[in-house]
């Protein structure tokens, strides 16, 4: 079993936090080893908490959306969140949740060691902007899918965006497509 499945088993059993008692499934995240480029929203909602996958629910269709539209594949990324579980109502994780799960998000980004790491919402930034374990990789930001899906000139933003990362991953070979 290589190091990310390991670390994933662990993940899928962690008691860190009170997330953790109402869970459905926890959410490592899902990518390979060796992806270039690693997204990292909030946190699992509804649909993911069902199925233990991350963006599977609405936010994530409209993420697949902006994927095709710019030739990006999902299976050469790695996609997770902040949290590992779902919040109840679907609301922002409180701190000692981030807290909880930080070291596997920082262990992820050791294991997958993306050139790119890209912040889907402010959640994911605030949190681990500063980490020394993102020095040396190229940083990009944009809103979260869910706030594409609810306001128009969010999603016309996301979808700019997505044209520069595009063109960041172009110039520095990030995408198998380019």
């Amino acid at each position: 079993m290589n190091c990310l499945k390991m670390l994933h088993a662990k993940i899928m059993k962690c008691q860190k936090c009170p997330l953790s008692q109402l869970r459905t499934k926890a959410v490592p995240g899902e990518g390979s080893i060796g992806a270039k480029i690693m997204f990292i929203g909030q946190a699992p909602g509804r649909e993911e908490d069902k199925t233990g996958r991350p963006f599977v629910g609405r936010a994530g269709k409209f993420l697949d959306e902006l994927f095709q539209a710019n030739g990006i594949s999902r299976e050469e990324v790695f996609l997770t969140g902040s949290v590992k579980c779902f919040p109840p109502d679907n609301r922002v994780p409180k701190r000692e949740e981030l807290l909880a799960c930080k070291p596997y998000l920082i262990e992820q980004i050791v294991l997958v060691n993306p050139r790119m790491v890209v912040f889907l919402g402010n959640v994911a930034q605030k949190f681990l902007l500063n980490e020394e374990i993102l020095k040396g990789r190229i940083i990009f930001f944009t809103y979260h899918p869910a706030a594409g899906m609810r306001f128009p000139k969010i999603k016309e933003k996301m979808a700019e965006d997505f044209n520069r990362l595009v063109d960041i991953a172009q110039e520095n070979r990030l995408l198998k497509s380019f």
